[in-house]
């Protein structure tokens, strides 16, 4: 997979090796990594994917990222799909920053990159989910074009759908 740049990010794409080093909590050769980073969820999504690696294969298009910020090269947290799409054509997304890039847009930003990477790569949805308590993931969310979709006593959903050629019944 190829990076996918924005205004202010870089979302690097895992491999295999970068994916174990990040489990381990481990920096790569000219990593420059924000402090916090990787905590227990970046470490847990580089997991998932070293697990989707072995159970399915290369999941691209809709493998994990890093997030780099451009104005000073730091690795500041966690995006990607939880793995392939499935038979319906939907993927799930997750994605995590480090406190101190919390609350400045990178997470929409890095949100949207992944949203349009999903679609052009033929995606007919991508969800994702938030504790109820979690309001900054929810802004996030929705900022980034996702509905909220349902909801359970712990977790609730959004997602966004576009249409498929030929098929009827789907959200554009």
């Amino acid at each position: 997979m190829e990076p996918l740049p924005t205004r202010r990010l870089v979302l690097l794409p895992l491999d295999a090796d970068r994916a174990r080093r990040l489990a381990a909590g481990q920096p790569g050769p000219g990593d420059r990594r924000a402090e916090g980073y990787p905590d227990a969820g970046d470490r847990a999504g580089a997991e998932r994917y070293l697990r989707v690696l072995a159970d399915t294969g290369d999941p691209a298009p809709y493998g994990a990222f890093e997030i780099q910020r451009r104005s000073d090269g730091l690795l500041i947290g966690g995006a990607g799909f939880h793995g392939p799409a499935d038979g319906e054509g939907r993927v799930a997304v997750g994605y995590g920053l480090v406190p101190a890039a919390r609350g400045q847009g990178y997470a929409a930003e890095a949100l949207r990159a992944l949203l349009e990477h999903a679609r052009a790569h033929g995606a007919v949805s991508v969800l994702g989910d938030t504790d109820r308590e979690n309001t900054a993931s929810r802004h996030v969310m929705t900022s980034a074009g996702m509905l909220s979709v349902g909801e359970d006593e712990r977790l609730l959903y959004y997602a966004v759908s576009w249409a498929r050629a030929g098929r009827v019944g789907a959200a554009a």
